[in-house]
């Protein structure tokens, strides 16, 4: 038996004798992982409040011990300790009611390459056992997904298999976006809200094929009618890695650059960045300069920042929303064939809430997905806990000839569901699952699958698959998507 396919049956082995053997304490219960998602609204209403009251508030999370305590960057390689500060890592939190009397909702973006979905309940217990904000029915916590900022994750520690989170500084993280929250709910006002949307050309690059992106960035402002609060939400697809791998210094990379641009140029305003559907993998267009280090990667983010902020503040054709938001989670359970990540699992790298299938030696982990509409559906926002793959959304999937696995892709496609005018996505909301990839391109290395990124039949590396969860997330994910839109039309 040569090496490899040694490696590849020892850690296979491994992983299901530990998920067949670990004691129950080790797994979660499905009302224990889901005890604290907030489910939304059971039916969609069509009933209209008098106006929109909003709220905003943030937390600088950037630890003040940053020069003297290790902590890791992640997003690249592992063992690369932060030696500075090149902009601060926030969490930005808008609270919104529409009211109706049917509860408050909550759009939490934070500074991170991926938060799980563990952190995020422990984040919506602080919120909700405060007794601070009355009537909430929905708390949805997204990543920015910066390659800059420091290990929320755990993958890019030390060495590998060595946890690269920092306890402390999660907890402080987590004190803080609740506080956030908190402080959105308590700065509120009455106002209106509009949106707009402008598609964007020659700023993406897709570094897999097929070559497909949503390249709309799109505005919702919140305008108080006194004047003194002005709220900008912008929905935008690319990855935050424009620092590149060699950077030491902790950043939110280009959505800090895009909020400051925004904010220098609207009076009384404050800006959150949701990012959209980046597997695949979506990022900016001189991405490739940025991987090769022939460009002044710190000059690049602030440029490409600054752009965004400025196509966002040049948007003038608006639409103001009726004001009424409906929103449905739902739990999802994931059949986990990476038994690479389950054993980083099991190592105390990863913290995902999981469950499993003793008898199968599978691993299952506990997520979950969301929908949420604005106006009187006229935008259509999918929650969706990873990197989705844009085809997922759009449909322009590669052909049965071009596919890896020569099968055609059969799904109903998120940009087919629902009723909604505008419909976007917004990527590694409550949790982080990494790629979300169509099946019939879903392609594993033969020798160390999930270690190293296949080489298909024309030659085309599948890195992605080896972030990933299995071949069956996209399609449980779709599903219970469809599942929630069925239940409340």
């Amino acid at each position: 038996m040569n090496t490899d396919k040694l490696v590849r049956k020892s850690l296979l082995g491994l992983s299901k004798s530990i998920i067949f053997s670990m004691p129950e304490k080790n797994f979660t219960t499905s009302e224990k992982a889901n005890k604290y998602m907030l489910k939304g609204d059971n039916k969609f209403s069509t009933q209209k409040g008098e106006h929109f009251t909003c709220g905003f508030g943030k937390s600088v999370l950037t630890p003040d011990d940053i020069k003297i305590r290790k902590y890791f960057i992640a997003g690249y390689d592992s063992n690369n300790p932060a030696q500075g500060v090149l902009d601060d890592m926030f969490a930005r939190a808008v609270y919104i009611d529409d009211n109706t009397g049917r509860g408050g909702v909550v759009i939490c973006s934070v500074d991170a390459v991926g938060i799980s979905r563990k952190d995020i309940n422990k984040i919506r217990k602080l919120v909700i056992e405060s007794g601070k904000i009355p009537s909430l029915k929905s708390i949805n916590i997204c990543a920015t997904h910066s390659h800059s900022a420091i290990d929320t994750q755990g993958l890019w520690g030390e060495k590998l298999f060595k946890c690269g989170r920092d306890e402390d500084f999660m907890k402080h993280l987590r004190k803080l976006t609740a506080d956030a929250i908190i402080k959105a709910y308590e700065n509120r006002s009455d106002g209106r809200m509009l949106y707009s949307v402008k598609k964007t050309e020659e700023l993406q690059y897709d570094c897999r094929t097929p070559d497909t992106y949503d390249s709309n960035l799109t505005k919702i402002r919140f305008e108080s009618f006194d004047g003194k609060k002005n709220i900008h939400i912008i929905n935008f697809a690319s990855h935050a890695e424009l620092l590149g791998s060699c950077t030491k210094n902790v950043s939110a990379d280009f959505p800090a650059y895009m909020i400051k641009e925004i904010e220098a140029n609207n009076e009384n305003c404050d800006a959150v960045f949701i990012n959209g559907a980046i597997g695949g993998m979506i990022s900016a267009k001189e991405i490739k300069k940025v991987y090769r280090e022939t460009i002044d990667c710190e000059a690049y983010t602030k440029e490409f920042g600054k752009n965004l902020g400025e196509i966002a503040n040049s948007l003038t054709a608006v639409t103001e929303l009726a004001p009424l938001i409906n929103v449905k989670s739902a739990s999802v359970s994931i059949s986990a064939s990476n038994y690479v990540l389950i054993l980083a699992r099991f190592l105390g790298v990863l913290n995902n809430d999981i469950s499993r299938e003793r008898n199968k030696g599978v691993a299952s982990i506990y997520s979950e997905v969301g929908y949420l509409e604005l106006g009187e559906k006229e935008i259509g926002m999918f929650l969706i806990p990873g990197e989705l793959f844009p085809e997922l959304f759009n449909g322009e999937f590669l052909s049965e000839k071009e596919s890896a696995n020569g099968k055609k892709a059969n799904y109903n496609i998120l940009k087919e569901q629902g009723s909604a005018k505008h419909k976007f996505v917004v990527g590694l909301c409550n949790d982080e699952l990494g790629y979300i990839i169509p099946d019939n391109d879903f392609f594993l290395d033969s020798k160390l699958p999930y270690i190293n990124g296949g080489h298909d039949k024309f030659d085309r590396n599948h890195y992605e698959e080896t972030n990933s969860i299995g071949p069956n997330t996209a399609r449980t994910l779709l599903e219970a998507t469809e599942k929630i839109i069925k239940s409340i039309e």
